[in-house]
C-alpha cells in the first residue's frame, strides 16, 4: 500500500470515528436505544482465523438491507490485537497474536475469570448500533508445575512420633486454574518410613504435607533423599518435579558407655608424681552437644583418693597426683563416672594396685625426641624408616639386680638398648608410617626387675598426615553424549575425584586441560562440566580434551582423566544437490532403461538423518530414477520428433523424523539422431506432369522439387540432385541442389514425355537418408490427348522407380538400385509409341485447329494446377510441418 493510501485510509478512519462521536453525542437517545451486549466463550490458544462468533447472525441481522451495514471494531482498544473483524459479514475470529490467558489476565485470581471486552460500532447511520462484546478466555493445560526452588530441605527429630505432620512450605505453582492446577503430590521413593498428605486452606492453595510413618533413628541414617512430584489435572496430567532433602535431627535418646567397665593398674610405690596411670574411653553415637561427655569420679571416692589421683573431665586420663607410700602395697578402688546431657551415669571402677617396694623399684624416665605434649608424641608419616621417637632412662636399678626392658603393643616400632650405654634405650621406627591406614598407636615401656617389680609408661604416637596423595578420578575416561542443537550452559558431567589426604590437602578442585576448548567449562569446586553454547555436529563431532583434579596441599598434587563429549546427530539439515538443477543431453532413441544422468545429492547428517531417497514428483510414467545412486532413465526409447525436452522435479527425502526434503529441476534434452529421411511433398505422386512448351526459352524456371526432414540441424540440411533422366535430349534439364527448383537448361528440340528421378537426401551422420521422386514433363504446346499421356505415366511406373519410406527408428539409407534394368525392351516399345504417334498427326492437327480456344483454356488449367496451384498447396504444407517441428 502506498503512503498516499495509507493516510488516506487513516483519514477516512479518522471520519469514522469522529462520527461515531458526533452520534453518540447527538443521539443518546438512538445510541442507548441501539444497544446490544454478547459473550462468546473460547481457550486460550487457539490459532489465526478461528472463528469466535458472528455478531449479525447473533443479533438476527438482515443482510439483504441496502446500503449493506458495516462493522467497525475500535482500533485503540488494547484487547483488538487478538481478534479480526469481518467488516462485512461481522464475524470475529483470533488473530495471529496467540490469546495467553496467563499472560493476559495475571493480575486476576482464579475466581475473577479472564476475558477481552470489545466495543463493536455498526454503521451507516440508519442502522446504528453499539454492540458490547465479551470474550471469556477458558484455560487449557499448557502450563506444568513448578516448584520455586530446585531442592527442598525438611527437617525432621529423630523422635518424631508416628503420624506427625510436617509442612513442605515451598509448595509447587501451577498458572493454570481450576482442574488444570496443582491437584496432588506425591514421592518417588518413600523409603517405607514416610508419606505425603496434601491439605487445602481457604483460599483453595494445596500444601503438601510430609507424614512420618515409621520411627526414625538419625545414628541409623541421618538423611533421606527423594525427588517430590507435583501433578495437576489435566489430560494428560503435567508433572513438576524437585529434589525433597529429608534432615534427621539429632536429639538427646543416647547416653555415654564406657568401652571397658573395668580397668585395672597396678603401679610401686615410687612411681613418680604426674606419671600416667590410666586413660578411660567413653562413646555417645548422638551428635554436637548431645554427645559431649564429662568424666568425674563417683560420690564414694573418698577424699584421700581423689587427693593421690587426679581425672582429667575431659580425656579421662586418670594421673599420680600425690606421694604413696613406698614401704606399704594398698589396693585403691576409684568409680569414674561418665557424664553426658540429660543422661544418667556411666560407671566404670579402676583399681590401683600399689606394690611395695623393697630396695625400690626401677623408675622410667623417658626424654622425647619428636614433638610431644601431654604424652602423645606427634611424627609425620613422611619420616623415613629409623626415625628416632624418645630415650628411655631406667633409673633405681641396683648393678646386682637385673632389669628387662621391653615394648609392648603393635606397629613399625622398636625399643632397642642405645649404643652401648647401660639402661639407656631408643624408641623408633621400623618402617613408613601411613596416615591412611592408621592415625595412632598405643605403646607400653615395660620394666621389669628381678624381683619381679614392673613399671609401666604408656607413649602415645600420633600420626600427622602429609600430602602424600594425589587426587584419584573415578573414573579415568569420561564419555559424554549430548544432541547437537542443545541449549547453552547444558549439563554434560560431574566429574568425581577423590583425596585419601586430610583437611585442605584432602580437598580437590576441578580445572580444565590447557587442550580444552573454550566453549566448555568446568565447576571448580563441584566439578560440574558444561558447555556455555550451542554444538553442531555438522560442523564437529567429537571433542576430546584433558581435565585435572587439584588438591590444595603444599606441593600440591594433581591427577588428570580425559573427557570424550560425543555430538548426537539430529535432523537439522536438508538434503543438498550439488547443483541448483541439472541439465542432461541424450541422442533420441536411446535404449530403454539406459542411464540417462546421475543426481548427485548430499546430507550433511549422519546415519538415518544423512540416508536420502529420491522420487519423481512429474513424469513417473516416462522416466524412473534409482533413488539410491540417483541415475535416471528412460522406461521406453524417447523420440525428439515427439517431444525434444522434458522438464522434471526430482525430491530428495532424508531419513529422518520429521523428514526433511529439497527439490531440483532436471532439464533432459533430446540430441537428434538422423533416423528420418526427407519427406517429399511436391510433386505428390510419381504420376503427376506438368506441360513444357517447346518455345520455353532456357533459364526459365519449370517446377520445384519441395521436401522436408523432421530432423534438425545437419541431419535436417536437404540436398537435391537428378540421378536418372528418361526422354528427350540429355541434359535438357537442370536442378538447384539447395532449392530444388527444376530450369531449362538448353532449347527443347524433342517433343514427348521427360521423366527426371530426382534424389532427395539430408546430411546427416553417421551415413545420410534419402527418397526419390519422378518429376514428368510432357514437352508440347498442347495436351491434346490425356490418355496416351497416362499411359505413357503409367508405363512409367513398371520402370520401378525406388521410392524410400521413411524407417522406425535410425537406420542406414538404402542403396540405390538399377531404374531402368530392362533397357532394350523399353526401346522397342517406345518405337512402337512414334509409329503411333505419326498416325495420329493428322488427326491432332484436326484437333487443334478446332479447338484452339480449348486448347489454350486446357493449357493454362494444367500449367496452373500442376506448377502454381500445386506450388502454393506445397508451401502451406512445408509452412504447416515447419511449425510441427
Amino acid at each position: 500500500m502506498s503512503n498516499i493510501h495509507r493516510g488516506a485510509c487513516l483519514a477516512s478512519k479518522g471520519k469514522f470515528w469522529a462520527l461515531c462521536i458526533l452520534l453518540l453525542y447527538t443521539s443518546p437517545l438512538s445510541c442507548f436505544s441501539n444497544f446490544s451486549h454478547l459473550v462468546y466463550k473460547i481457550k486460550e490458544g487457539l490459532p489465526k482465523g478461528t472463528l469466535i462468533g458472528a455478531i449479525a447472525k447473533d443479533l438476527n441481522l438482515d443482510f439483504s438491507v441496502d446500503p449493506p451495514r458495516l462493522f467497525n471494531l475500535e482500533l485503540k482498544q488494547i484487547n483488538s490485537q487478538y481478534v479480526n473483524l469481518n467488516n462485512t459479514t461481522g464475524e470475529l475470529y483470533t488473530s495471529a497474536q496467540e490469546i495467553d490467558r496467563e499472560a493476559l489476565c495475571a493480575d486476576s485470581h482464579e475466581g475473577q475469570g479472564c476475558a477481552i471486552f470489545l466495543d463493536v460500532i455498526i454503521l451507516p447511520q440508519q442502522y446504528f448500533q453499539l454492540v458490547k462484546i465479551k470474550i471469556v478466555i477458558e484455560d487449557i493445560n499448557d502450563n506444568r508445575p513448578h516448584f520455586p526452588v530446585d531442592e527442598i530441605r525438611v527437617s525432621v527429630p529423630e523422635n518424631a512420633q508416628v503420624n506427625t505432620r510436617f509442612a513442605v512450605e515451598q509448595s509447587a505453582v501451577d498458572p493454570d486454574i481450576g482442574i488444570h492446577g496443582v491437584q496432588t503430590y506425591w514421592l518417588v521413593n518413600d523409603y517405607g518410613f514416610f508419606t505425603l498428605d496434601v491439605e487445602e486452606n481457604e483460599g483453595g492453595e494445596l500444601t503438601p504435607f510430609l507424614i512420618v510413618t515409621e520411627s526414625l533413628d538419625r545414628e541409623t541414617q541421618a538423611e533421606y533423599v527423594t525427588d517430590i512430584i507435583a501433578e495437576d489435572g489435566g489430560s494428560p496430567p503435567l508433572l513438576g518435579t524437585a529434589t525433597l532433602r529429608i534432615i534427621i535431627t539429632d536429639v538427646n535418646d543416647n547416653c555415654p558407655k564406657f568401652t571397658e567397665s573395668q580397668v585395672n593398674v597396678t603401679l610401686y610405690g615410687n612411681t613418680t608424681k604426674g606419671a600416667q596411670l590410666a586413660r578411660l574411653h567413653a562413646f555417645d553415637p548422638d551428635e554436637g552437644a548431645n554427645a559431649q561427655i564429662t568424666y568425674a569420679f563417683s560420690e564414694r571416692v573418698t577424699r584421700e583418693t581423689r587427693s593421690l589421683f587426679h581425672l582429667d573431665k575431659v580425656t579421662g586420663v586418670i594421673k599420680l597426683a600425690g606421694k604413696i607410700d613406698t614401704n606399704t602395697g594398698k589396693l585403691y578402688k576409684v568409680v569414674v563416672l561418665a557424664n553426658g546431657p540429660g543422661c544418667i551415669p556411666d560407671v566404670a571402677t579402676v583399681i590401683l594396685h600399689v606394690i611395695k617396694v623393697v630396695s625400690g623399684p626401677p623408675a622410667i624416665v623417658p626424654r622425647y625426641i619428636a614433638q610431644e605434649k601431654d604424652g602423645i608424641v606427634s611424627i609425620s608419616e613422611s619420616e623415613p624408616p629409623s626415625t628416632p621417637i624418645a630415650f628411655f632412662t631406667i633409673k633405681n636399678v641396683d648393678s646386682r639386680q637385673g632389669a628387662v626392658c621391653l615394648l609392648e603393643g603393635t606397629g613399625p616400632f622398636r625399643l632397642l638398648p642405645y649404643k652401648h650405654l647401660k639402661n639407656e634405650y631408643l624408641l623408633e621406627t621400623t618402617d613408613l608410617l601411613d596416615y591412611e591406614q592408621q592415625k595412632d598407636y598405643e605403646l607400653t615401656v615395660v620394666v621389669r626387675n628381678t624381683y619381679g617389680a614392673v613399671v609401666k609408661t604408656l607413649v602415645k604416637v600420633l600420626v600427622l598426615d602429609v600430602n602424600d596423595n594425589a587426587p584419584v578420578f573415578k573414573q579415568s575416561l569420561i564419555d559424554v553424549k549430548v544432541e547437537e542443537n542443545n541449549a547453552p550452559d547444558t549439563f554434560l558431567a560431574k566429574l568425581q575425584a577423590t583425596d585419601e589426604d586430610s583437611g585442605s590437602m584432602g580437598e580437590v578442585l576441578y580445572l580444565l586441560g590447557t587442550d580444552a576448548p573454550s566453549i566448555f567449562h568446568l565447576d571448580r569446586l563441584t566439578g560440574v562440566l558444561t558447555v556455555t553454547t550451542s554444538l553442531d555436529r555438522e560442523e564437529k563431532e567429537t571433542y576430546r580434551f584433558m581435565v585435572r583434579a587439584v588438591d590444595c596441599g603444599t606441593p600440591r598434587k594433581e591427577s588428570i582423566a580425559t573427557v570424550v563429549v560425543t555430538v548426537l546427530d539430529r535432523n537439522d539439515n536438508s538434503p543438498r544437490f550439488i547443483n541448483k538443477d541439472f541439465t542432461f543431453f541424450v541422442p533420441e532413441n536411446f535404449p530403454g532403461f539406459g542411464e540417462i544422468g546421475v543426481l548427485s545429492v548430499t546430507d550433511a547428517d549422519a546415519e538415518e538423518n544423512g540416508w536420502v531417497a529420491l522420487s519423481i514428483l512429474n513424469g513417473s510414467d516416462i522416466f524412473v530414477i534409482d533413488t539410491g545412486r540417483g541415475a535416471l532413465r528412460a522406461k521406453t526409447p524417447l523420440d525428439r520428433e515427439q517431444q525434444g525436452t522434458y522438464y522434471l522435479w526430482i525430491e530428495a527425502v532424508d531419513g529422518g523424523k520429521p523428514a526433511l526434503s529439497c527439490i531440483t529441476m532436471v532439464t533432459v534434452l533430446l540430441l537428434d539422431v538422423n533416423d528420418n529421411p526427407p519427406i517429399v511433398l511436391f510433386p505428390q505422386s510419381n504420376q503427376s506432369y506438368m506441360l513444357v512448351l517447346p518455345s520455353t526459352l532456357p533459364g526459365t524456371s519449370i517446377t520445384e522439387v519441395y521436401a522436408v526432414d523432421r530432423d534438425t540441424g545437419m541431419n535436417a540440411v536437404i540436398a537435391y540432385s537428378i540421378i536418372k533422366r528418361k526422354g528427350g535430349e540429355p541434359g535438357s534439364f537442370d536442378i538447384d541442389p539447395d532449392t530444388g527448383n527444376i530450369t531449362l537448361k538448353k532449347a527443347l528440340s524433342n517433343r514427348g514425355l521427360y521423366s527426371l528421378l530426382v534424389k532427395v537426401s539430408d546430411h546427416g551422420q553417421p551415413e545420410p537418408l534419402h527418397s526419390t521422386v519422378v518429376v514428368n514433363l510432357f514437352v508440347n504446346e498442347t495436351i491434346s490427348n490425356e490418355s496416351y499421356i497416362q499411359s505413357l505415366l503409367t508405363r512409367e511406373v513398371e520402370i520401378g522407380i525406388e521410392e524410400i519410406r521413411p524407417p522406425n527408428k535410425l537406420a542406414q539409407g538404402p542403396k540405390y538400385t538399377e531404374l531402368f534394368p530392362c533397357q532394350p525392351v523399353l526401346i522397342a516399345l517406345s518405337a512402337t509409341c512414334l509409329g503411333l504417334f505419326f498416325m495420329v498427326v493428322s488427326l491432332t492437327a484436326y484437333i487443334c485447329c478446332k479447338k484452339q480456344k480449348k486448347h489454350k483454356k486446357k493449357r493454362l488449367e494444367v500449367e496452373i494446377p500442376l506448377k502454381m496451384k500445386t506450388d502454393m498447396q506445397a508451401m502451406d504444407r512445408k509452412l504447416m510441418e515447419l511449425s510441427n517441428i
